[in-house]
C-alpha cells in the first residue's frame, strides 16, 4: 500500500485525526473549569487556573525544538504513535485527578508530549508530498488542528451530561485505541521522492537515488541556524503568531466588549468565523501554492504574502470596529489570510531547509511561535485591564507588515525541494 499513489493521501487522514486529538485534548480543560471546580476547589481561583494553562505552553515550548531534533534522528511514525498514546493516557488519568497539583503535573507531562508530535507529522507529510501537492497536503492535516479545537469548545456540554471524569475518559480511552491503528497503517519515509516528484524523474536517477546520511544532532542544528533564509522564515512565522494567539484567546472578550453582547454570544460567534475561515484559506493557499510553484519557485511565498496582507486591514477592523458586520467580515477575512499562511509554512521551510533537518527547523519554528503567543496573552491582559485591547490588537498588524516585507524582500529560494 505505502507504494501506491494514493497512501501519501492514506497517511494525510490518518495524521488529520491525531491532529484533531491534539488541539481537542489540549482546550478541552479550558471549557470545563467550572464542573471541574465543584470537585477541585483551587480552579475557582484565576490566578490558579492561569498557571494551570501556561504549564502546558510553555513546556510545549521548551520540548519543542528538542522534538525537532529527535524527529530528525529517529522514526517519526513512532514518535507520532508513542505521543499519541502518551498525551492520550494522560487525558484519561486526568478523569481520575482528585488535587489541582495532580492536574498541573499532568498538564505539564502533556505539554511535553504533544510537542513531539507537530514536527513529526509535518516533516513526514512533506516527505510524502512534494511538488504538486505539498501545500495542499500540510492545508488538509492543519484543518484537523482547526476542528478539533472547534469541537474541544464543547467539552463542558459533554461533562454537563456526563461528567468532567467521564469525558476525559472517553476521549482518552479513543486516542489511546487510535494509536494501535496508527501502529498497523501509518508508515515511514525518508530518503526518497514522493510518487509524484519520482514520476518527472528518469528512470536511471530513480534508481540510483540513495538515502541522504543523517548528521549528528548538533551538526544539524548548527546547520539550520547557519541558514540566513532560516530566521527570515523564523521571523515571519513568530509575527503573525502574535496576533494569532492573541485572537485566540481574546477575541471572545474583545467583541463581548465591543459590540456590547453577553460572553455566551460573543465566544461561538469568535470561535465559529475564525475557524471556519481558516478552514477555506487553507484550501485556497493550499490549491493556489502547488500550482503556482509550478511556475515560480517563489509561488509559495507569494500566496503566504497575500495571506498576511489580508490579516493587515482584518487586525485593523477587528480591534477597532464596532458592528457586528464590520467585526465578522474582518474575523472571516483574517481567518481566510491566516489559513493561507498557516498552509504554507513547512512547505516554504522545504524550498530552504534539506530533509534531514526539516523537524529540528521546525521545532524551533513551533517553540517560538508559542512563546510569541505565551507574550501577547499576558500583554493583551495588561491591555485589557487598561482599556486598550482593541487598540493594541490593531497595532499587531505592525509586526506582520515587517515579516511581509522581509518575506518578500530576502526570501528567493533554487529549488522546491531543498535535498
Amino acid at each position: 500500500m505505502k507504494n501506491r499513489k494514493v497512501y501519501p493521501w492514506i497517511v494525510v487522514g490518518l495524521l488529520w485525526v491525531v491532529a484533531l486529538l491534539n488541539y481537542l485534548d489540549r482546550q478541552m480543560l479550558s471549557t470545563m473549569q467550572g464542573a471541574m471546580a465543584v470537585d477541585i476547589a483551587r480552579l475557582r481561583e484565576g490566578e490558579a487556573f492561569g498557571a494551570l494553562m501556561a504549564v502546558f505552553l510553555w513546556i510545549y515550548g521548551i520540548v519543542s525544538p528538542f522534538a525537532g531534533m529527535v524527529a530528525d534522528r529517529v522514526s517519526r511514525k513512532w514518535l507520532v504513535v508513542g505521543s499519541l498514546f502518551v498525551w492520550s493516557s494522560v487525558t484519561l488519568l486526568m478523569g481520575y485527578a482528585t488535587t489541582f497539583t495532580q492536574l498541573y503535573w499532568l498538564r505539564a507531562f502533556m505539554g511535553v508530549s504533544e510537542a513531539l508530535y507537530i514536527p513529526s507529522a509535518l516533516s513526514l507529510i512533506a516527505d510524502w508530498h512534494s511538488g504538486r501537492t505539498r501545500s495542499l497536503a500540510i492545508g488538509v492535516h492543519t484543518t484537523g488542528l482547526y476542528v478539533g479545537q472547534a469541537i474541544g469548545g464543547f467539552g463542558a456540554v459533554v461533562a454537563a451530561h456526563l461528567s468532567w471524569h467521564q469525558t476525559f475518559h472517553i476521549f482518552g480511552l479513543v486516542g489511546v485505541a487510535y494509536a494501535l491503528v496508527l501502529m498497523i497503517c501509518l508508515r515511514e519515509k525518508r530518503g526518497e521522492k514522493a510518487p509524484e516528484e519520482k514520476a518527472d524523474m528518469p528512470t536511471e536517477n530513480v534508481a540510483q537515488e540513495k538515502a541522504p546520511k543523517r548528521a549528528s544532532i548538533f551538526a544539524g542544528l548548527s546547520a539550520v541556524l547557519g541558514t540566513m533564509a532560516f530566521w527570515v522564515i523564523l521571523f515571519y512565522f513568530a509575527a503573525p503568531s502574535l496576533p494569532g494567539w492573541g485572537i485566540r484567546n481574546w477575541l471572545p472578550t474583545l467583541l463581548s466588549s465591543n459590540l456590547d453582547i453577553p460572553m455566551t454570544k460573543a465566544g461561538p460567534l469568535a470561535t465559529i468565523t475564525i475557524a471556519a475561515s481558516s478552514f477555506l484559506g487553507v484550501f485556497i493557499g493550499g490549491l493556489l501554492s502547488d500550482r503556482w510553484v509550478q511556475k515560480n519557485l517563489r509561488g509559495r511565498i507569494y500566496t503566504s504574502a497575500i495571506g498576511l496582507m489580508l490579516t493587515v486591514p482584518a487586525l485593523l477592523l477587528l480591534g477597532l470596529g464596532h458592528s457586528v458586520v464590520t467585526v465578522v467580515g474582518a474575523g472571516i477575512l483574517f481567518g481566510v489570510g491566516y489559513g493561507m499562511f498557516d498552509t504554507n509554512n513547512m512547505p516554504i521551510l522545504c524550498q530552504f531547509i534539506p530533509q534531514r533537518s526539516r523537524a529540528t527547523a521546525y521545532g524551533i519554528m513551533n517553540m517560538t511561535g508559542v512563546f510569541a503567543g505565551a507574550l501577547v496573552t499576558t500583554l493583551m491582559g495588561s491591555w485589557k485591564d487598561s482599556g486598550n485591547l482593541g487598540a493594541g490588537l490593531a497595532w499587531l498588524a505592525l509586526p506582520v507588515l515587517i515579516a511581509l516585507t522581509l518575506q518578500l524582500l530576502l526570501l528567493k529560494p533554487t529549488t522546491d525541494n531543498k535535498q
